[in-house]
């Protein structure tokens, strides 16, 4: 029997930053109305209701304007929700979808047009749920002009790394590659996420850090890390939040203006992080 969830702090402080104009939050889930779309039957997990208006009412508390959806692992390769979303909210939102492998041109060419503009795919540690590494359809994928999000498990970029700068398309990596915090700057999970920004086809989600602690927030361990990639390749980091932050069952529910407010502690310099949050997301998700 699949968990159900936590939701969500449901108080949002206000943040202590302000947002500049056109701010983005790069990585979200929505779930819901359950009974419109029902979860895959292999999924590991449900969730309660996430819906476009709760997070629109969010956005507004945290001073951000646009969105990200990644269509979540709980909905399998069924990406209903994540399109009729899109539809009903042009401007706002873009979507990353979790594509089958026999998906025709046809469908690729509906969602790109309704703002879809990546495929998510996991490492097979993250199990079978959600597609894997796939050359095949990462290749029709660029033909439509989207870019691949990969989420990796542990320190597994390291064997993922080239096979992910050998596809054609542009990289995200999602929550700083997953890479365990604690092992700290000098590991080589980290020198090759810095080989990958090298690139220039590679970028990094600066979200879920609690993906890569069991720390909670501040999730000093993972500050480290942050101010190393963004240091590094400042033009192609992107900020989430990861709300409604599924699967932090037994741990201590971080607060969403908290989580804005964190992004001051990785990037001191507002010059900076005001293009992650704004130039660097438009340039990614064609806004």
């Amino acid at each position: 029997m699949p968990i159900r969830t936590q939701g969500p702090d449901p108080h949002p402080k206000k943040p202590k930053i302000k947002a500049p104009p056109g701010a983005c939050d790069a990585h979200i889930h929505l779930f819901g109305p359950a009974a419109k779309y029902p979860f895959a039957p292999d999924s590991p997990y449900t969730a309660s209701d996430a819906l476009p208006e709760a997070f629109i009412a969010l956005q507004d508390k945290l001073g951000l304007s646009t969105a990200v959806i990644v269509s979540p692992g709980a909905y399998g390769r069924n990406y209903a929700m994540l399109a009729d979303v899109l539809a009903k909210h042009p401007g706002r939102f873009r979507g990353i979808a979790l594509m089958r492998e026999d998906t025709p041109s046809s469908e690729f060419a509906r969602l790109t047009k309704l703002g879809v503009r990546g495929m998510r795919m996991m490492s097979h540690a993250r199990g079978q749920h959600a597609p894997n590494y796939s050359r095949e359809i990462a290749a029709r994928a660029h033909e439509h002009g989207w870019h691949v999000q990969f989420y990796p498990h542990g320190t597994d970029i390291l064997e993922y790394a080239d096979k992910l700068l050998a596809l054609p398309n542009p990289v995200v990596l999602d929550h700083f590659a997953a890479i365990p915090a604690a092992s700290g700057v000098d590991q080589p999970a980290v020198k090759t996420v810095l080989r990958m920004l090298d690139s220039g086809k590679v970028w990094l989600k600066l979200s879920g850090p609690m993906r890569c602690t069991l720390e909670t927030f501040p999730y000093p361990s993972v500050t480290p890390l942050a101010q190393l990639f963004v240091k590094h390749a400042p033009e192609r980091m992107v900020w989430g939040s990861d709300w409604p932050h599924v699967n932090l069952d037994g741990r201590e529910m971080p607060n969403d203006g908290d989580l804005l407010d964190l992004l001051a502690e990785w990037v001191p310099d507002s010059a900076v992080r005001n293009r992650i949050l704004t130039q660097n997301a438009k340039a990614l998700y064609k806004f």
